[in-house]
């Protein structure tokens, strides 16, 4: 948490009281904090953006008057939903001239070496991974900003429909019939994948980044689907495709090239992390991250990839990934 100064008082007791206050009400936002993180993150697909509202939530909090405040939980849920609101207007005219496709920031959620849950909380529950999935989060683009909020609060926070009015300050009929629109959008993408077991998809992706390590195209020849999808997001920041790749032969043509040592991964180290609730591929050299991919699976086999290469996208992924490497 960032440090703010305290006020200051002309009695040294009234001071210490102030800085006791202030100290009890930082620490009951802190317990609030990943929960809102969480929220923020599936609301604008930005880790980046999700600390900045939370922190905006933060100073709002801190200069509140908590009398006024029954239930500080359903208070910072609306203050970082209507936060989020705000931001994801801008936000879709941005990616809307976006160079290239449009993936979600990574963000790195398995459990550190001491057993503490990553930045978006425990992800105990398939529903849970879900709801971070970098392909839940593309879908998730499809939504009106209102639709997104509502299919958020009610899928991956279990509020209720009077909760959710609550929060967005619309009518409880309003908010169901913007939950089935929402639903109703995100099923008209027919489902490419699917949800194996993690001990399954885990030993998929590790074999996955050691064919690729040695540069065994056969290997990965077998990894892949025929008509697995590769996407690419360089943010016109790095060489990326501008377009997604469709076939396994454009697939392999494409991993052939960047396995080359002039391809762009010369002196870089692969490694199976654990990314938005699911077994992803790091790309590092050191603590510099130039990739986090993540899969898609059918049938035991790679049907998508999603490759976040654009060096602003992998800022927080890349501060998580330095702590976990020195901690």
């Amino acid at each position: 948490m960032t440090s703010h100064a305290l006020p200051s008082s002309g009695s040294d007791e009234t001071s210490a009281e102030e800085v006791g206050a202030e100290e009890v009400r930082a620490e009951e936002f802190l317990s609030h904090r990943a929960r809102m993180f969480g929220l923020a993150y599936r609301m604008l697909g930005s880790a980046e953006e999700a600390e900045d509202v939370v922190q905006d939530a933060y100073l709002r909090w801190r200069g509140a008057d908590r009398t006024a405040i029954e239930r500080p939980g359903a208070w910072l849920a609306k203050v970082v939903t209507n936060l989020c609101l705000t931001r994801l207007t801008s936000a879709r005219a941005r990616r809307e001239e976006y160079p290239g496709p449009w993936l979600p920031e990574p963000v790195l959620t398995g459990a550190d070496r001491d057993g503490r849950p990553g930045a978006l909380g425990p992800l105990e529950s398939a529903e849970l991974r879900d709801s971070v999935s970098t392909a839940l989060l593309v879908l998730l683009e499809r939504l009106t900003p209102t639709e997104r909020a509502v299919y958020v609060l009610r899928e991956a926070f279990g509020y209720g429909h009077r909760e959710i009015a609550g929060v967005l300050d619309l009518g409880e009929a309003n908010c169901r019939q913007l939950y089935r629109r929402a639903v109703r959008r995100i099923a008209e993408e027919e489902p490419r994948f699917e949800a194996p077991s993690e001990e399954r998809w885990g030993t998929l992706v590790e074999t996955f980044v050691a064919a690729a390590r040695e540069g065994d195209l056969a290997g990965l020849e077998k990894l892949l689907a025929e008509d697995v999808v590769w996407w690419s997001d360089g943010g016109g920041k790095v060489t990326a495709a501008r377009r997604p790749l469709f076939g396994r032969e454009k697939v392999l043509r494409f991993l052939a090239g960047i396995m080359r040592p002039d391809g762009g991964l010369g002196g870089v180290a692969l490694l199976a992390v654990e990314a938005n609730g699911a077994p992803a591929l790091v790309a590092h050299r050191a603590d510099r991250l130039v990739a986090v991919a993540s899969f898609e699976l059918r049938d035991g086999v790679v049907t998508g990839v999603r490759a976040v290469t654009n060096p602003d996208k992998l800022v927080y992924a890349e501060r998580q990934f330095a702590a976990l490497s020195h901690s």
